[in-house]
């Protein structure tokens, strides 16, 4: 359920929500990390409100659920206090454990300690990416950068030597990298050289990519190159349109 299918901005009211114990999920269409909550969400059939926050503009009610102004942030409306969760691995791991119907995370101590560092690890490939995506002048070694730390993850993936990052199955790993690797299409179409991700260098990973493209939670959620494009676009110039998520394409 969304109220509604826009952003909220500074000045305008608190949305008028049910108190029906519902999950309230807050969150930008565009933002990485929201669409981490998303996915799991989405993977565990948890229902939930949307309310979307124009991080440029932030409401001022927002803090009241996330004392940073960040998003994403989960209200616990069923819970005494109505307490709410923000960054996207604790929403995560809080979901998880919540509504153990599917569990994403395993259930081995080491192995979920290693897939947390894996998540981790992408931390370089975002850093050197960044600009890439949202401004006009990235540094001109930033897609060397950004593809030497995408050769962990082709290596891990031929290490684990399993369809997923979690193993025969989606899991939480998939989820947490995903949203990043749906971004980097959108470089096709916004960089002059038309760049795309080696599909040598890359083989393995990008199989990932178009496995993990076709899972039920990620085709919910995700969003097409075309829209991410023309967000970037909008971020060149200065004057970002967070509304551009609920546009045709």
């Amino acid at each position: 359920m969304s109220i509604p299918l826009k952003h909220f901005k500074k000045g305008t009211p608190k949305p008028e929500l049910p108190d029906d114990g519902v999950l309230r999920f807050y969150s930008m269409r565009f933002c990485p990390y929201s669409e981490r909550a998303a996915l799991v969400l989405a993977a565990k059939k948890i229902p939930h409100h949307k309310v979307y926050i124009d991080l440029n503009e932030k409401p001022e009610w927002y803090t009241d659920y996330s004392p940073l102004g960040k998003v994403p942030a989960v209200q616990l409306t069923a819970v005494a206090g109505q307490p709410a969760l923000v960054e996207s691995l604790v929403i995560a791991e809080y979901l998880d454990e919540a509504y153990p119907e599917r569990k994403l995370l395993p259930t081995d101590a080491l192995q979920k300690a290693l897939d947390k560092i894996l998540i981790e690890r992408l931390a370089p490939a975002v850093s050197a990416v960044y600009p890439v995506f949202f401004t006009n002048n990235p540094p001109v070694d930033a897609l060397q950068k950004f593809e030497a730390a995408l050769d962990v993850f082709e290596e891990e993936i031929k290490k684990r030597g399993t369809p997923y990052f979690a193993g025969q199955q989606i899991g939480l790993v998939d989820y947490m990298l995903w949203p990043w690797f749906e971004r980097f299409p959108a470089l096709k179409i916004t960089l002059a050289d038309k760049y795309e991700l080696d599909k040598t260098r890359y083989a393995k990973l990008l199989q990932w990519r178009d496995l993990v493209a076709q899972d039920e939670a990620v085709k919910a959620v995700a969003l097409d190159p075309r829209v991410h494009a023309k967000f970037m676009f909008a971020r060149h110039e200065g004057k970002p349109n967070y509304d551009v998520a609920f546009e045709p394409v």
